[in-house]
């Protein structure tokens, strides 16, 4: 049996003082949010919590869907960097980005300085950062995607490209027998955000799926429990969303709180078994707690 743990957005706090040069354009409206709001929510102590649970259940990997960063400053990168050599050596964790990783241009050249280790197929060079990428981890194939474009003030929309998906379609051919694991940020479904959150381009990616097939899409974004099944060659694929791994509860704000996802794989193609175990914080509590656990259909 294989333990693939997935946890998502932690927004990574405290977010450090911007330098004056820096907020400029979409990082005022980010960082005044922050100050409003988003601070009391993104908690590092949940996600210290959060952490530590994880760790007692030993997973065999670690899956990371993005927003590590808030604003993406360029001091932010660094204790990101450091957070998720805390979590895993790289070998055990992969890293997709999200859209507050790539809240501005500029930031697309830090992921590449600060985390390349982190999203860095089996096949790749070092400093040869492509999406997709893949990841051979016991019976998995883990493929990364990248949604994580600059996008206009109030807009998280996010964007993989048709070069991007046809590589996906190829690599879901070749990889058939394993168990398939396709990390994306954006939901590929419908956002439960709203339109401006959106993937542009999720209907191509549906498509691509509904044709090549995979065993699971885990995704988050939309700092919620989500479970949707999308139409594949052989039958339904599971698309599986969590909350911010940081989130807390806070009067005034529907707002679901930490948790992360572990799928206990067992099986082989055609036979394949997953079981879906959530475990996260319940209200005010300072303890996690399993939430749910369920046998997930794996077509075969």
């Amino acid at each position: 049996m294989f333990t693939l743990a997935h946890l998502s957005d932690p927004h990574l706090a405290p977010l450090p003082t911007p330098r004056p040069a820096e907020l400029a354009g979409k990082r005022v409206l980010g960082w005044l949010h922050w100050r409003r709001t988003r601070h009391r929510i993104h908690r590092a102590e949940q996600l210290g919590r959060l952490v530590r649970d994880l760790a007692t259940q030993a997973p065999d990997h670690i899956a990371v869907t993005g927003d590590l960063v808030n604003i993406a400053l360029v001091a932010e990168f660094p204790p990101a960097r450091a957070w998720l050599h805390a979590l895993g050596s790289p070998h055990d964790v992969t890293l997709v980005p999200g859209n507050h990783d790539a809240y501005v241009r500029s930031a697309l050249a830090l992921h590449m300085a600060h985390w390349e280790e982190f999203m860095r197929g089996d096949d790749a060079t070092p400093l040869a950062l492509q999406f997709p990428f893949v990841r051979r981890r016991g019976p998995l194939a883990i493929i990364g995607l990248s949604t994580a474009v600059p996008t206009a003030p109030f807009v998280a929309t996010g964007r993989l490209g048709q070069p991007q998906i046809d590589r996906l379609a190829d690599l879901l051919d070749r990889l058939s027998g394993h168990f398939r694991v396709v990390l994306i940020h954006h939901p590929p479904g419908r956002s439960r955000s709203g339109r401006l959150k959106r993937l542009t381009d999720a209907a191509a990616l549906r498509a691509a799926l509904e044709r090549h097939g995979a065993e699971l899409v885990l995704h988050g974004h939309d700092h919620v429990h989500a479970l949707d099944w999308l139409p594949g060659p052989r039958g339904p694929i599971a698309a599986l969303g969590v909350p911010s791994a940081s989130a807390a509860e806070i009067e005034g704000h529907h707002v679901e709180p930490a948790a992360y996802n572990l799928y206990r794989i067992d099986g082989g193609a055609g036979a394949w078994r997953c079981e879906a175990v959530t475990r996260g914080i319940v209200g005010h509590s300072d303890g996690v707690v399993e939430l749910k656990r369920e046998e997930l259909k794996i077509a075969g």
